[in-house]
């Protein structure tokens, strides 16, 4: 090839990518990014979706004729039992996935795809799950922990020791330091446990009930606190307490997951009476046979099997043990939620309490689980090298997942 007509190939060449290249660096700007939202249905119209997504923002799906609408059973991990729906079978409440395209709002989705978790479903689910947890499960602080045996041995109550032994099936989650939701907690490792973490297993047992094979482990750092109230913030919705064990301020958040109830005095009575060995009925004489004025006596003592904020609770004082009972039986987890409400306003300086409440972080102060006011008579009576909170509250805030609706 002669010099000169080189010299125009590459010349036609340069020109090429030089008209080339805008057009492909155009095609990569405009091209739509793919989207995957998840959240709760808030409303649903003629063809569209308004979801509440998983990071509270409200988000609009626009739903087309091509769009795939699928439901998936709640805890299902792919589509292979996948039925196809239509739009308006989709209920406010309902959980779900979407895969599609942002649209240059960033608060609409074209979608593709969507994936569908129905409430009842849900709610079906997690019964199932709580049922599960109290009939398989076993809860309690953490004891030792060997990564490389993969066992962690917990102590149910007094005098009690379960060895859990994990395998590379076993699902492991974390509490999340800033929530008390089941949903929240993160997948983990062994080594992530630490002694003195409160934990929760489920799967078979042995025949004397020492050892267990686990299929889901959850832990999580908890912090309890006997305290009197300092002062409280209705508007940051944080309480100050004072700490009666260390004599410190400790600052806890109040969130709409929190549980603020009061013990009525007669049931305060027998459970003080139950910590200090001198009553044979206990609390569950107390919940059943203790009037609480307007709520009533049937309804505290309504009701058996687990709770719904979660299965039975951690080991309690005295060989008050939730294992020791026949399922259905009432103990004062099972009561929190039939107990007197009560609002942040009501707390009054000076007063006694005992707090449940996550471990927090640097850029958040712990999260209450449960507050529980009227306690000064259990407090009286509890030995003062225990805390009355450690005893009394259980952590778990659990209900089961609420369904994975990440099948792909």
């Amino acid at each position: 090839m002669k010099l000169e007509n080189r010299s125009a190939v590459r010349a036609t060449g340069a020109l090429v990518i030089t008209v080339l290249l805008p057009v492909l660096v155009l095609a990569q700007v405009a091209a739509p990014a793919t989207a995957h939202p998840v959240g709760v249905v808030k409303a649903v119209g003629d063809n569209s979706i308004t979801l509440t997504t998983d990071a509270g923002a409200s988000l609009t799906v626009a739903v087309n004729p091509d769009t795939k609408i699928l439901r998936v059973p709640a805890g299902q991990k792919d589509l292979k039992s996948a039925t196809p729906i239509q739009l308006k079978e989709i209920q406010v409440g309902d959980r779900t996935l979407v895969t599609g395209t942002a649209a240059a709002d960033a608060n609409l989705v074209n979608a593709a795809r969507v994936i569908v978790m129905t409430k009842s479903d849900i709610a079906q689910k997690q019964q199932q799950d709580q049922a599960d947890w109290q009939r398989r499960g076993v809860d309690g602080k953490v004891k030792s922990v060997d990564p490389a045996a993969g066992t962690v041995t917990i102590s149910p109550g007094a005098n009690k020791m379960i060895v859990v032994h994990t395998t590379k099936a076993t699902v492991i989650r974390r509490y999340s330091p800033d929530s008390v939701k089941f949903d929240d907690a993160k997948l983990g490792t062994l080594d992530q446990i630490k002694v003195g973490d409160q934990f929760r297993a489920r799967g078979e047992r042995n025949a004397d009930g020492t050892e267990l094979t686990a299929e889901e482990v959850v832990s999580g750092t908890f912090l309890t606190v006997d305290a009197t109230v300092v002062s409280t913030d209705a508007a940051s919705n944080t309480v100050t307490l004072k700490d009666l064990a260390t004599k410190k301020p400790v600052t806890v958040r109040i969130s709409g997951d929190s549980q603020l109830r009061q013990i009525p005095p007669m049931i305060a009575q027998r459970i003080a009476m139950r910590v200090k060995g001198g009553s044979s009925q206990g609390v569950n004489a107390g919940a059943q046979n203790t009037s609480t004025g307007a709520r009533g006596n049937s309804a505290m003592a309504a009701g058996g099997g687990a709770p719904q904020g979660g299965p039975s609770p951690a080991g309690a004082a005295g060989g008050w043990q939730p294992g020791d009972h026949p399922r259905g039986q009432m103990d004062l987890q099972q009561m929190l939620g039939r107990l007197p409400a009560v609002a942040i306003g009501d707390l009054q300086k000076g007063q006694a309490v005992v707090v449940l409440a996550t471990e927090g972080s640097t850029s958040s102060a712990p999260t209450v689980i449960t507050l529980l006011t009227g306690v000064e008579p259990i407090l009286t009576a509890s030995p003062s090298d225990s805390r009355t909170a450690t005893m009394l509250l259980s952590p778990w805030n659990m209900g089961g997942p609420a369904g994975d609706a990440g099948a792909q």
